[in-house]
């Protein structure tokens, strides 16, 4: 059964950091794309970066280019997410997602429909 555990989130100040983890078990996970998302209250479930895991090949939104960083450690099984620099516009819950794909294409990183397992989510707060 794969389960994905989210940890890391909390309130930070404009302009600080956090590191997201996203901890996984129950699966062959080289052979998974890993995902974040974001949801502020009331819009929707935003893309934020996604990781290929076998190749390393890793997808971010625009819109935190240059601030965010995915990265994967396979001892561990987890997928981190490094947020610098962060902005009050980055305040939403961060969520995991899993899919066993091991190429995947660009369009479909950034599709929460197309990801099969996800995390409960964790509450990142950012102060002006």
């Amino acid at each position: 059964q794969v389960q994905l555990v989210e940890s890391g989130g909390g309130l930070v100040q404009a302009g600080g950091s956090l590191r997201l983890s996203c901890a996984t078990s129950g699966g062959f996970f080289s052979s998974y794309t890993m995902g974040w998302f974001r949801q502020a209250p009331g819009k929707e479930r935003d893309f934020v970066s996604a990781i290929a895991w076998s190749t390393g090949g890793t997808y971010y939104a625009d819109s935190v280019k240059g601030r965010f960083t995915i990265a994967r450690d396979n001892a561990k099984s987890t997928v981190y997410l490094q947020m610098n620099s962060l902005k009050p516009e980055d305040t939403a819950v961060y969520y995991c997602a899993a899919k066993y794909q091991q190429t995947p294409t660009t369009t479909q990183t950034m599709r929460a429909s197309w990801y099969t397992y996800w995390g409960q989510g964790t509450q990142v707060t950012v102060s002006s």
